[in-house]
């Protein structure tokens, strides 16, 4: 009995072989990678999907930009997509968001998919980071704060998030709170 097999491979085969594997890749690659940003399971509204928004440097992935708005009251501020602004919550630490499930839901995390990343754009100067969120997404930092969108803010410029609960805060371009001009505090999910 002859254990041993011997393996011819054929042109043809080979080339079939390899016109499915090209398929299959091309496939694959039209998937897209990010859903949303901020990319998480609450997404806040009026996200579009950042696939098909523009590609990043590395084939397909996206490359967000933090810029700096300026408001006459507040003065600068950090904006993530489509211009809309970015918080921190004071309870969280450099290395863990303190914003879950429900609170998470009303404070969407700033997030980035495998392969996606993240710059400041003119006058924004602190070093970006990720932290894993309970959840198992990774959360963009900055300055050491992890950043969110409030769900209440519905176009560039909105900054109806700013001072709620008195742990809530727009971020200045150096990664300390804005402390001017709080919202008033009412409605759900402070936290």
């Amino acid at each position: 009995m002859n254990l041993h097999h011997e393996r011819t491979f054929r042109p043809a085969r080979l080339g079939t072989l390899l016109a499915g594997a090209a398929l299959l890749l091309a496939a694959c690659s039209n998937a897209g990678g990010a859903t949303t940003a901020p990319t998480t399971a609450a997404t806040q509204p009026g996200a579009t999907s950042m696939a098909t928004e523009g590609a990043g440097a590395s084939g397909g992935a996206e490359a967000y930009e933090v810029d700096v708005a300026q408001d006459a009251t507040l003065g600068q501020y950090l904006t993530g997509e489509d211009g809309k602004s970015l918080y921190m919550f004071t309870p969280d630490t450099k290395t863990a968001s303190n914003c879950n499930g429900d609170c998470a839901a009303s404070w969407p995390p700033f997030t980035l998919d495998a392969g996606e990343t993240v710059k400041g754009g003119a006058g924004v100067t602190g070093a970006f980071t990720t932290i894993a969120r309970q959840d198992g997404s990774m959360q963009v930092t900055y300055a050491g704060h992890p950043l969110y969108y409030y769900s209440g803010d519905q176009a560039a410029g909105d900054t109806t998030g700013q001072g709620l609960f008195d742990k809530w805060y727009l971020v200045k371009p150096d990664g300390t709170a804005v402390s001017a001009a709080p919202a008033k505090s009412g409605g759900r999910y402070g936290y």
